[in-house]
């Protein structure tokens, strides 16, 4: 691709006072925005978001079994500082927190506009990207709820936006200099994939990124070097001690996922992975970004409608395109180009290679956040690109952000009123907990019961989507040895929506209960669930 560079110009400078202002209270009117919804309610925060960190501080790995499903057994460092924040703080601090920690995105996506757009004063025009870049329907629907796809986009948008603010240093400074910046870039996206897996197609992009900065062979190989060291230190500071404490305890460092590889006795041969939005066929792998703009069930179990990643996705390619009949024709692709090249070049690489990375994997939405919050950028990059007249293309970019803009449509889920304590359960009276053992059916989300209960009873999920009653695990085998030689009083909570799923799941158990002696069990985010003494039939051992 030819085309003319920006002319050379210092590092960008320290924000003014009023770019700090104006993203302090862009960062502040989204910690009040989070506070004003109130209390996430999704099925991943009742099911393991709010258990998880408890089980962790807890230790209670072992004494419960599979309360939530496949969750049980995630990375639990992402969960720790929410719970710790709404069980020691007001839930509106809580909230307020979350939503500023989510709201900070703005700072590192100010950062990647200034260091790309081409103008004279790029301050005005790169807040009001930055801005426009926050708006996305997945960015909106997501705020303060602990999916935490907002937060970790963080981590990956500041180790993207060190690289790009700094492409003139990493071409022309010392190399090794070039290394250390990249390896700080490297800390931050590994930071990410350590803390959720799903962000691993990101590190893949960084390299990219920061391989198609010019440079030598050998600059190049410093520089990527360096990178991976930070990446895979990150990755090692927040997930190292859990891959090896369940490699401990399962024999498989992923668990459950990849099990068909790894072959945990604890779980069935089988990968336990979320297939459904995989693509099928060719032709739906390179349609899919227009597909899931069009219908966002293609990609998403979370209903909102966005075009931008739809609308970035065809600039881009066309962009390539052009460049390519420009170039066997000997002409560039402007003379004026609205971005500077090189940064730009960074980040398309890093897009492209995140993206196909992403379709392979996963090809879930929602695991592509940052993206969408870096697709207006890339709008702008690349149809900066073309050769039109200035007018013309302020018009197309104005005419797309419009498009994007009343076509978007962010569904806010579910969500509870403030209060303290943040989760508030009525609980039927238990007469002797310490004598007592909880089980859990079905596939409803009740891991964040659990930490409600007297935390002497042991709660075991003897059927759901991780074990069933006659699944051949040695997880179940667990599950049955415990029940079994368990002497005092057993109880069952489960969904009612669930209950006749429920009896055949605790009759492979020689357990069975009557309805007329269940009571209700009601929280302030969900239920009321069945609340069921039960009984063994006689010829249980």
């Amino acid at each position: 691709m030819s085309v003319v560079s920006a002319p050379p110009s210092r590092a960008m400078p320290r924000l003014a006072a009023w770019e700090w202002a104006f993203l302090g209270l862009f960062d502040l009117g989204c910690a009040l925005f989070v506070m004003s919804l109130g209390k996430d309610m999704s099925w991943d925060f009742r099911n393991y978001h709010w258990y998880i960190p408890y089980a962790f501080l807890h230790g209670r790995m072992g004494f419960d079994i599979a309360v939530a499903h496949q969750g049980t057994y995630y990375n639990p460092f992402i969960d720790v500082p929410f719970y710790w924040l709404a069980t020691h703080l007001p839930a509106y601090a809580a909230l307020g927190i979350m939503g500023a920690i989510q709201g900070a995105n703005i700072f590192p996506l100010y950062v990647i506009a200034r260091s790309l757009l081409r103008l004279p004063d790029n301050r005005v025009p790169a807040a009001l990207l930055a801005a426009f870049c926050m708006t996305g329907g997945m960015t909106v629907s997501l705020f303060g709820t602990t999916y935490y796809d907002n937060v970790m986009s963080l981590f990956v948008l500041t180790g993207l936006a060190i690289v790009l603010s700094a492409h003139r240093t990493l071409i022309a400074a010392n190399p090794w200099k070039g290394a250390l910046i990249a390896a700080c870039g490297g800390i931050a996206v590994g930071s990410a994939v350590g803390l959720k897996l799903p962000e691993a197609p990101f590190a893949l992009g960084f390299a990219a990124a920061i391989a198609v900065i010019p440079g030598t062979a050998a600059r190049r190989a410093l520089r990527l070097a360096g990178g991976a060291a930070g990446g895979i230190a990150g990755t090692a500071l927040f997930e190292g001690y859990w891959l090896v404490r369940m490699y401990e305890v399962t024999r498989n460092p992923l668990f459950p996922y990849f099990n068909e590889y790894f072959r945990s006795p604890l779980a069935r041969d089988f990968s336990y992975r979320d297939t459904r939005f995989l693509p099928h066929g060719l032709w739906h792998a390179i349609l899919d970004p227009i597909l899931f703009s069009i219908n966002w069930r293609v990609a998403n179990d979370l209903p909102c409608s966005d075009i931008r990643v739809g609308v970035a996705y065809v600039l881009l390619l066309t962009t390539l395109a052009l460049a390519l009949v420009l170039w066997l024709r000997r002409s560039r692709l402007s003379e004026d180009p609205l971005t500077k090249i090189e940064p730009t070049r960074a980040l398309f690489a890093f897009v492209a290679v995140s993206y196909l990375a992403w379709l392979v994997v996963f090809a879930i939405y929602r695991y592509i956040l940052t993206l969408e919050m870096l697709a207006p950028i890339v709008i702008v990059a690349a149809l900066g690109l073309w050769p039109l007249r200035r007018r013309l293309r302020y018009a197309a970019l104005a005419a797309l952000g419009i498009a994007i803009a009343v076509t978007t449509r962010a569904d806010m889920l579910k969500r509870a009123p403030l209060g303290d304590p943040y989760v508030q359960l009525t609980m039927p009276p238990i007469a002797h907990p310490n004598h007592t053992m909880i089980l859990m059916t079905g596939e409803a989300p009740m891991g964040y019961l659990v930490p409600e209960l007297p935390p002497q009873i042991p709660v075991i999920r003897i059927d759901g989507w991780l074990i069933r009653p006659n699944d051949g695990s040695l997880l179940t085998a667990q599950a049955k040895a415990r029940v079994h030689a368990f002497r005092g009083q057993l109880y069952l909570i489960a969904d009612p929506a669930e209950t006749m799923r429920a009896r055949r799941a605790l009759a492979d158990y020689g357990l069975a209960f009557t309805a007329d002696k269940c009571l209700d069990m009601d929280t302030n985010l969900g239920g009321p669930y069945m609340f069921c003494p039960l009984t063994r039939k006689r010829n249980e051992p």
